[in-house]
Order: structure tokens, then sequence, then C-alpha cells
């Protein structure tokens, strides 16, 4: 059920970036599609389709249009079916320079392929039955995991985590409606393949496998991870001020005298409807002090499992420079009642209140948006579907215990096995494909 529009020939030769855009010392090229052999052959004459290997490695050079000289590079082949979508596929391995890139695709297509659109080469491995829609989506859950909660998680259900038991309880009720039917097809001689207490307990377990499969899929769909906010900067730059504001209450001592904050201090703040965890940390200055130094060192590693750095500038004094951190960090102009601000900076007081009306629904939005699992759409589209199920397993157990025709009883096992076809992709329709990976990126 391949949307043609937007999908074109499945087997059509695809080409793509897999690895980020940028410098580096490794960018991939991938291929996939019926005629990847002559496609790289195309472009690499010293390539030749081996039919007795299902992999071949070859290292060359490519000469590409206003090159002087040959673009050295390795080319991985890998014949159909074994392989990620399918289909015969093949990935080139160069420098990653955008120039260089940007040539050795524009001669693949020249050659024949065509640019590959987003999610195309995972969907091609949906459909080659490779992955079934719950893993297809947790390569995307794997791709935007910005947190190791978040990677877990979509880690999990690409290993079948979610497609291994959502299987095995289709498997039972395929076998209990095979059972159903075939006791219907006999139903003049009287003879009945599975008994009133049998049909009731396969019933309920399936109900209760469905049950804690929604329960599993609800829980994961949330991060259970609180967006940490630590407040930096030197001593005496406003932190525990700016910390009280925000939590509402006086958690941390505030004193003129540089240095009060002697250790790192966490409270739970609710703004707007998100709850945020925010740190008060030691100011970071030199110090000869045992205690200070201590302090500041807890303060850096708090620093490190922040998920957002709120780094206090007081008045006109600019140390953003010398604070550096693979966190995202957001410079504030604190204290600003009492000095200019320098330009550009949030302005903050929290004596007046100045710019908190700002950074509140700043920090909100960012928790927000850091709270979402990236494999929350997949999961909700799960929920939905065991929901459904759930309810047709609870009509045919009322059915059971009433005794009811077995063909209402077939019915609701029927449109059961249908809701959890639709999760694992074996019922699916073309909107449903083109809304999944329409929002991956292209090259997977």
């Amino acid at each position: 059920m391949l949307d043609t529009s937007r999908r074109a020939d499945p087997d059509d030769v695809i080409v793509a970036l897999a690895t980020p855009p940028g410098p580096g010392r490794r960018a991939v090229v991938r291929l996939s599609g019926r005629g990847t052999a002559q496609t790289l052959r195309g472009i690499l004459p010293s390539f030749y389709r081996d039919g007795m290997k299902a992999r071949q490695i070859v290292r060359d050079e490519i000469m590409l249009p206003g090159l002087a000289s040959g673009l050295p590079m390795e080319a991985i082949f890998a014949a159909g079916p074994k392989t990620y979508t399918g289909q015969d596929l093949a990935e080139i391995h160069l420098i990653s320079s955008m120039p260089l890139v940007e040539l050795l695709v524009a001669q693949l297509l020249n050659a024949g392929a065509r640019s590959a659109l987003p999610g195309e080469f995972t969907q091609r491995a949906f459909l080659a039955g490779k992955l079934d829609l719950t893993q297809a989506e947790a390569v995307l859950g794997v791709i935007e995991a910005n947190r190791r909660d978040d990677l877990t998680t979509a880690l999990q259900q690409l290993a079948g985590g979610l497609a291994n038991p959502l299987h095995a309880l289709r498997d039972d009720l395929m076998n209990l409606l095979a059972d159903i039917e075939a006791s219907l097809d006999f139903m003049e001689e009287d003879i009945r393949f599975v008994g009133s207490t049998e049909m009731l307990t396969r019933i309920s377990h399936a109900l209760a496998k469905a049950t804690l499969l929604r329960r599993q899929a609800e829980q994961r769909s949330a991060s259970n991870h609180r967006f940490r906010v630590v407040l930096a900067g030197k001593p005496n730059a406003g932190k525990s001020s700016l910390f009280n504001a925000l939590v509402g209450k006086n958690a941390a001592i505030v004193s003129e005298q540089a240095g009060t904050t002697r250790d790192w201090l966490e409270a739970n703040a609710r703004i707007e409807d998100v709850e945020l965890q925010l740190v008060d940390t030691a100011g970071f200055r030199g110090t000869d002090d045992a205690i200070e130094t201590q302090a500041q060192s807890l303060g850096r590693d708090a620093s490190r499992r922040a998920d957002l750095i709120l780094l206090c500038i007081e008045g006109e004094r600019d140390e953003a420079s010398e604070f550096a951190s693979e966190v995202p960090i957001v410079v504030l102009a604190t204290k600003s009642d009492l000095a200019e601000p320098s330009p550009g900076l949030l302005a903050v007081s929290a004596t007046t209140g100045e710019g908190l009306d700002v950074l509140r629904p700043m920090l909100a939005e960012r928790a927000r948006h850091h709270g979402t699992s990236p494999m929350a759409p997949s999961l909700s589209r799960c929920r939905h579907h065991l929901d459904a199920c759930i309810e047709h397993l609870r009509r045919a157990h009322g059915l059971a215990l009433d005794e009811s025709p077995a063909e209402l009883l077939a019915l609701e096992i029927r449109l059961a096995l249908d809701e959890l076809g639709s999760m694992v992709g074996a019922v699916y329709t073309d909107d449903l494909l083109d809304r999944i990976f329409s929002r991956f990126c292209i090259g997977k």
C-alpha cells in the first residue's frame, strides 16, 4: 500500500548522505535498490558484482568533475535480501567535506539513482519485513533521543521490547480464532474445538496481556527525568536570590558576602504546568579554601548533569567566555536593578521581578520540549490501538460468559486482531506510512 505519488517506485535506486552534514573524518553515502550494483559501477569501474559473495569491499579512487586527482574512498556492497532494506545496498565512505559529498551524490544521480525521500530507507526495511512498524518508529526514536533514558526506551523498542509481546499476543488470538471458526465449520456435528472454560481462560489471559502492554506504553511515553536547571556564575552574582524567586520561597541563604553558598542546593519548582528541578551552586572563582574548592567541584559536577545552565552575570561584567560547558547555556544579566546590563543579555532582577515574566515561560517551554519522549508519537498510536483491542476482548469475554453465538465471539476476536495488526504494520494505510516516515531525516 505504498503511496506512489510520494514514494515513486520502491525498486528505484535511491541515494542520500547517511551521516550528519559538515566537516569530519568520514561521510557515508548510502544507496539502495534493484540496480545498486550497476549504479555503483557507473562511478567506480573497478567494481564488479560477484554473485558468489554476499558482501564486497572495494578501496579505490573516484574521478569527480572539477578535481585534478582521484578521491580516495571505500565502497561496501551488500546483496539483498540480507540487508537493512531487504534490497541490494551500498555505502560509499569518503572524507566528510560537503563540496566533495555533493559532487559524489551528483555523479550517482547522473548514473541512474534518485534522491531518497525522508525515511525511505527505513520504509523499505518495513515493507521488506525487516522491521515491524513499532521497530521502524523506534529507529526515529534512536535518532532523536537526546537523553540516555530516551535512548534506552527507543533501543528496547527497536530490539523488540514492544513488538515481541505484541506478536505473541497476536499469535495466541489467531490460534483462538482458528479454534472458534473450526467449531463453526462442524456446528451441525456438534463438535467443539475449545470448551467454554478454556475459552474464558484464553480470552482472560489475552485481556491481561493487552492491559499490561497498555500500561507499559503509558509509562514509556512520558519521560521520568525532571528538567534540571543549574544556576551558575561567580560569587555574589545573584544566583541564590534568583533561585529563591523561581522556587517561590527562601530556600537558599542570601548574603552580600561572597561565597555564602558552600554547597549546591536543590529544589523543585512548578512553572506554569511543568515541574522543574532547580539547582543553586557555589560561585566559581580561584580560591585556596579547601571547603570552597570542594563546593565548586560539586557545582561543576551538578552543571555537567544539567539540562540547562542559567549563567548569572552581574551587571556589565562579562564572564560568559570564562564558562565552558557542553550543556545549553542561557546568560542572564542579574541584579539589573543595580547596574545597566550588557546589551543582548536577558536582564533579570530578583528584587524588582524584572525579566522573570520572560524567564519563567522560557524555562517552561524548554522543559515541555525536553519532557516529551521521541517515542511519544509511536506509543500514543500504540495506546490507541491497545485501547480498542482491550475493548473488543472485553466484549468477547462477555459473549463467552453468556454463551452467545460463536459468530459474534469470532467477530470480536477478529476486530481485536485487526487492532494489533495495525500496531505492528500487518494492517496499514498509505496515509499512516506517510505520517510516520515523513518525520525521518533524509538518509535514514
